[in-house]
């Protein structure tokens, strides 16, 4: 082929492989959940191609699909439904003045000593009638905008359940045709086979890490701090739980962003046994939750800095929304991997051009 072809050939690849992209935009959460699953479960979807003797891919992959669905797809539907009625009362709440955020902190400002009156004034956190309207005014936004998203769900139900399916659909071919898939796209990398397979290795390796780890423990974290706050009859448990799972994604901080302020208030306000009884559970119970599970879920191989898991988090999240906690450690995680094997290639290229 003369270079004149080979570059017409370029410039009609990049084209067709733009407007394909377009096409599939609109479903790219879906195409990229169905390609996180498949990675996750693999292994199951081997396991039961192996004791089908091998001669029942469909099938197997069929009960993948199936086991995904019953164990991590219904769960979240149903979470998310209750969710949604939660969010609506916490809203009506609001509303009718039922919570109030500004007057919780006046609460808890009055049983301060008065030393802690002036160190607060001198930080700027004195002026009750201004903070207890603006965290009023932050409450009613906050519980407005998931009103607002709630609305929406509801309204895109049909575009949500086209969604569903096609990463089902899309899942069960992944895990049915993964062995032949995985080959021909390593073929299409223009780099030599070790860096590669390298590369391929620390896609899944973190793949399965940050969804399996992550999220695990999220969800752990979640489900034992809303138990708590149910066991405590805080409304709105939950919503709270929720809100400690999500949060349980960024490192350092995470679920003790809910937790912490309610056992102040608790203290604060004379409720003493449930201001100790939730800070014991959220540092002893918690805050131990990650650093018991993550060695055993996530392992070192692929285990990211806590800084970098942060702020490849955030940005992901707010580039990409919801999916972006996981693909923003999986770009970090690649940027880490091609920087670690960018010495060994410019050696590698140096002996080339000496030889």
């Amino acid at each position: 082929m003369s270079t004149l072809h080979f570059r017409s050939f370029l410039l009609l690849l990049t084209a067709v492989s733009i407007a394909f992209t377009s096409i599939l935009l609109p479903y790219y959460p879906a195409i990229f959940w169905g390609s996180v699953l498949a990675v996750i479960f693999s292994p199951v979807d081997r396991m039961l191609h192996h004791a089908m003797k091998d001669r029942h891919a469909n099938l197997a992959a069929f009960f993948t699909v199936l086991c995904i669905t019953l164990i991590v797809i219904l769960p979240v539907l149903f979470i998310a439904g209750a969710l949604a009625n939660e969010v609506a009362g916490i809203y009506n709440r609001i509303n009718a003045g039922q919570f109030n955020l500004g007057q919780y902190y006046e609460q808890i400002i009055a049983a301060l000593p008065p030393s802690a009156h002036g160190w607060l004034a001198s930080i700027g956190l004195g002026d009750l009638f201004s903070i207890r309207e603006k965290l009023s005014t932050g409450a009613l936004q906050g519980s407005q905008f998931l009103a607002r998203q709630a609305v929406s769900i509801g309204q895109n139900t049909f575009q949500f359940v086209v969604g569903l399916g096609v990463m089902l659909y899309l899942l069960f071919f992944l895990l049915r045709d993964g062995p032949t898939i995985v080959p021909a796209m390593k073929r299409l990398i223009p780099l030599e086979d070790s860096y590669r397979h390298d590369l391929f290795q620390k896609f899944a390796t973190v793949v399965r890490a940050t969804v399996k780890g992550n999220i695990v423990i999220a969800a752990t974290q979640g489900l034992l701090g809303g138990l708590m706050f149910a066991f405590l009859g805080i409304q709105g448990a939950l919503f709270w739980g929720v809100m400690m799972a999500f949060l349980s994604l960024l490192p350092a901080v995470g679920a003790s962003l809910i937790w912490a302020p309610v056992a102040i208030y608790f203290l604060v306000t004379g409720a003493y046994w449930q201001g100790i009884v939730l800070t014991l559970f959220g540092v002893l119970v918690i805050g131990l939750i990650d650093n018991l599970l993550r060695p055993i879920l996530v392992g070192k191989d692929a285990k990211l800095p806590d800084y970098m898991v942060l702020i490849s988090t955030l940005g992901g999240l707010s580039v990409f929304g919801l999916n972006g906690f996981v693909i923003g450690p999986l770009f970090a995680a690649l940027f880490m991997a091609c920087w670690d094997l960018f010495p060994e290639a410019v050696a590698a290229y140096r002996q080339a051009r000496k030889d």
